[in-house]
């Protein structure tokens, strides 16, 4: 693997981390998804999507919530459903067919599908034979493009060959399998004990099937983690030789997520310290592997197309994290899931029962949704290039924009003063870049140009 380049080491600067770590939006939607309303009369969400699929050749991503997990694993913030009854996921299936026969009556579907994201919960909780029939209503109703990305969430707990099998089938080319941590202990305590042999029996599964994408998840900041444990965790899943690492910082939100109080009651969670030489030791070792740094928690080998994207200024942002597929329009289906239009966001109802009830009325499962300004639209791309490209260029983006973004903008940028005597970014006239010191904070950088954000607000996670 090629040596990193420079720009994919950032220079950690600690002091710097600690005064700036406090709460701030992830920007995989701009705005943020706090700013969804559940007033929907007179918000033009049909409108939307009408207006969306007047161009036959506009790229969509598909994204399907398979919710159900055997067992609750207690850091978890994702929304799900805990059953052992294999006999839900037929069901669900059974609603996720009216879901998108009542979608797709709304769209174009000559449109190329570039994008297919299953997430949850635990995907290969569906049996092969559930799997096969999703792909069948997938492919039958939709234009997949040839080049399509089709990508699985993996709990390598709940999988078997006839599983990677029967994904294989379907088209499914990349997987991203959580893992979290390896050391027994951690597990234990976060109530997901999975051997680093599983890890390793279903890599070799999905490589052999032809999987040319694994991405590994791993979270810090866990119980009983140190650094020395998480060290071996990290030289653990780089053994595997993955294509990608999300290595994700553990978000304590036990007033959202009950279940994360078991942690408080049993006092093992690391303090912010640990939790902060974790943080290091994950960007150094990765970097000294080679992966590069593609921004906040996501790393990739120099030749993937993440990599290559964010080196050509393609790289994109949405609920997925970071993404090639620019421009495409998501439609999602399941409890919880996020659409998104142009000018537009729509979310499900996240109870299983009110999503079924809408579905059984014949109607579309929205429960929240936003419908974005002009404004809106502009500060997103300003937003969207901080995240992704760590630069502003103003010609370039005032063309794109039609309007003057130095001039138009000149508060948000003037409000830049302390960030760029501290380091983190150095502005000309032509634009801003950020600092090698500034990239593992780009949301902070990115939250001067936010509208909606408030002083103090605790509603999101902490930027480190």
């Amino acid at each position: 693997m090629p040596a990193p380049t420079s720009l994919t080491a950032p220079a950690l600067d600690l002091d710097l981390i600690r005064k700036y770590s406090i709460p701030g939006p992830r920007y995989t939607s701009y705005p943020p998804a706090t700013q969804f309303t559940d007033q929907l009369d007179g918000l033009g969400l049909e409108e939307a999507i009408a207006a969306d699929n007047r161009d036959p050749e506009g790229p969509i991503s598909l994204y399907f919530h398979l919710p159900f997990c055997e067992t609750r694993c207690w850091f978890c913030g994702c929304t799900t459903v805990i059953t052992m009854r294999r006999g839900a996921a037929a069901e669900y299936l059974d609603d996720l067919t009216r879901e998108v026969k009542l979608t797709v009556a709304r769209m174009n579907t000559k449109r190329p599908v570039v994008q297919v994201h299953f997430g949850g919960g635990t995907p290969t909780f569906f049996p092969p034979d559930e799997l096969r029939r999703l792909g069948a209503l997938i492919h039958e109703n939709f234009n997949l493009a040839p080049n399509c990305e089709f990508s699985v969430e993996v709990d390598p707990r709940r999988l078997d060959e006839d599983h990677v099998k029967a994904l294989q089938e379907i088209g499914a080319n990349r997987a991203s399998l959580g893992v979290q941590d390896t050391n027994p202990e951690v597990q234990v305590a976060i109530h997901r004990v999975q051997p680093h042999e599983l890890n390793q029996q279903v890599f070799g599964w999905m490589r052999n099937a032809g999987f040319n994408s694994i991405n590994v998840d791993l979270i810090f900041g866990l119980p009983l983690q140190t650094p020395d444990t998480f060290a071996r965790t990290i030289d653990d899943v780089l053994g595997l030789e993955p294509d990608r690492l999300s290595v994700f910082s553990y978000a304590h939100v036990p007033w959202i997520k009950p279940a994360q109080k078991i942690f408080e009651q049993r006092g093992n969670l690391p303090d912010a310290e640990t939790k902060l030489a974790m943080f290091v030791l994950a960007q150094n070792r990765l970097n000294q592997a080679g992966y590069m740094d593609i921004g906040l928690d996501h790393f990739a080998r120099p030749d993937d197309e993440l990599a290559i994207a964010q080196r050509e200024g393609t790289l994109y942002r949405n609920f997925q994290g970071y993404s090639t597929c620019s421009g495409a329009s998501i439609y999602a289906f399941g409890m919880s899931s996020i659409s998104q239009t142009p000018d537009s966001f729509r979310q499900n109802h996240k109870s299983l029962p009110e999503w079924r009830a809408h579905l059984d009325a014949g109607r579309l499962p929205t429960e929240r949704g936003y419908r974005l300004t002009e404004e809106d639209q502009r500060r997103r791309l300003l937003i969207m290039r901080i995240m992704c490209d760590r630069k502003l260029d103003y010609a370039k983006l005032s063309r794109a924009l039609n309007v003057d973004v130095a001039a138009r903008y000149a508060k948000e940028i003037a409000s830049l003063d302390d960030l760029e005597a501290d380091g983190l970014l150095t502005r000309t006239a032509e634009g801003l870049t950020v600092n090698p010191v500034g990239l593992p904070l780009l949301r902070i950088i990115a939250m001067r140009f936010d509208a909606y954000l408030k002083p103090g607000s605790q509603r999101h996670s902490k930027t480190i």
